[in-house]
């Protein structure tokens, strides 16, 4: 008979046990979620891009034109095709005199020039 309550004691200590090692990992869990929580809810305050300087259309790399807002690969791509062929074709002028003269490129129109409009600079 002590034999089965020293049986019962140990099955009771290994629930316990149990019980608190599934409360441990809940609570690890509930504390990784809500730092998850809090850090996408900090990221999206700053949804923005965020430019160190505005950037000139005429000499500006792939990489910088495809981070301005409405800019993907495609456009970026176009604006650096225009430039280059207007180069050859008018030697040392500048493709892009205005913001303006960005609807000059294909899938360029005005929404897209206002959205980048801040983020340029033509010098």
């Amino acid at each position: 008979m002590a034999d089965n309550g020293l049986i019962r004691t140990e099955a009771g200590q290994e629930r316990i046990q149990s019980l608190a090692f599934v409360i441990g990992v809940g609570v690890c869990v509930l504390f990784c979620g809500l730092s998850v929580v809090l850090k996408v809810a900090e990221s999206g305050h700053s949804q923005e891009i965020e430019l160190d300087t505005r950037i000139n259309p005429n000499n500006a790399p792939l990489g910088s034109l495809v981070r301005l807002p409405g800019i993907g690969i495609g456009r970026a791509e176009a604006i650096v095709g225009y430039r280059e062929d207007f180069g050859r074709r008018n030697g040392n002028e500048r493709a892009f005199e205005t913001i303006d003269d960005l609807q000059k490129v294909r899938g360029i129109g005005p929404k897209t020039v206002q959205n980048v409009s801040e983020w340029l600079k033509f010098e």
